[in-house]
């Protein structure tokens, strides 16, 4: 590895992170995938880890949906949440993770019955554990897939309200991604209850999905977005309202929405002004973690003062207290001023 790219990555890892996309259901490590389809004798799931590297080989973005719906069948009682949970902050602390942002496929489970209140149970008990041992803060965003329908969406509203913790901040759509305008009376609850719109758009589609999310949906940041690079006049809305668009390279080439790294549409976006997070999705699915996003973005074109960027981005698009705010984007600076100085 040349000196270079050494001293980025020393940077890369000394930077406090925010992650602000992540879905906890896709963070399951092969590993404990593997455990718990044994203890819920699940055949569906491949049964040692070389069959499941097969699996997570994505054919489009339907298969890789497929492939989430039957790995969440692995998650049943409350232990199992909690465990998921603990292990995703562990792996989120190990990467300089301080706070993260976690969608939760809570309807995935109630169409199993699994009752709203033990997923809380679960996740609340292992959110609790992480920040105690680890330092890491959790909240959750609560969401739906979009192709079920509007009632999928009333359904995980309603048992969000009724028995969801303080932790969860946010309301999201995701799935295979249909129009958007058919949940406008949804999401106006969801934030006439003070939660946040936090919608997939433009991961699939073009301009139209993220456009509805913004007009209709009221979206307080992009799950994705790289659709829409295709509009100007989007691109431009962007760019002048700041509006966040939590992005994850990686994802998007293994559901074949990108054909490459290289030709991943992040250089173009922060060139154009567009407000960027960057995010790992769903990170072992797709082989990655949060550092290996950064190390991928550098790899495509971006400078350490870009990747700092994206750090202080994270931070800011955040629905942390001002104070932490405050806090982290101080030591992000600092850690900047000691990789300069190369005291790192």
């Amino acid at each position: 590895m040349p000196e270079s790219t050494r001293s980025v990555h020393t940077l890369i890892d000394a930077l406090p992170k925010v992650e602000l996309h992540v879905h906890l259901e896709g963070s399951i490590a092969p590993t404990t995938l593997l455990t718990l389809a044994r203890k819920h004798d699940l055949p569906a799931v491949p049964a040692t880890l070389d069959a499941l590297r097969e699996w997570y080989a994505f054919r489009d973005f339907p298969h890789f949906i497929d492939v989430y719906l039957t790995s969440v069948q692995a998650l049943r009682d409350e232990e199992d949440f909690a465990l998921l949970t603990l292990e995703t902050a562990r792996n989120l602390a190990r990467q300089n993770v301080r706070h993260a942002e976690v969608h939760l496929s809570l309807l995935n489970h109630l169409e199993r019955d699994v009752p709203a209140e033990v997923v809380f149970a679960g996740i609340e008990a292992g959110r609790r554990q992480a920040e105690q041992e680890h330092g890491i803060t959790l909240t959750w965003i609560p969401d739906f897939p979009g192709h079920y329908g509007v009632e999928a969406g009333e359904q995980t509203l309603k048992e969000v309200l009724d028995v969801g913790p303080d932790s969860v901040i946010g309301f999201g759509v995701g799935g295979i991604e249909v129009e958007r305008d058919p949940f406008v009376d949804i999401f106006a609850k969801a934030r006439a209850a003070g939660l946040h719109s936090l919608p997939h758009a433009g991961e699939t589609h073009g301009p139209d999905r993220v456009w509805s999310a913004i007009r209709t949906l009221h979206a307080e940041r992009i799950g994705h977005g790289i659709g829409s690079m295709q509009d100007p006049e989007l691109v431009a809305y962007l760019r002048d309202t700041q509006l966040p668009v939590d992005v994850s390279p990686t994802s998007n080439v293994a559901t074949r929405m990108v054909a490459t790294a290289a030709e991943h549409p992040l250089p173009q976006m922060l060139a154009e002004g567009v407000f960027v997070t960057l995010n790992s999705d769903d990170p072992p699915m797709f082989g990655t973690d949060l550092t290996n996003e950064y190390r991928t973005a550098h790899e495509i074109g971006l400078a350490p003062e870009q990747l700092a960027l994206l750090a202080r981005n994270g931070v800011t698009a955040s629905f942390l207290p001002a104070e932490r705010k405050a806090a982290l984007h101080a030591e992000i600076g600092a850690v900047v001023a000691r990789w300069q100085a190369g005291e790192i």
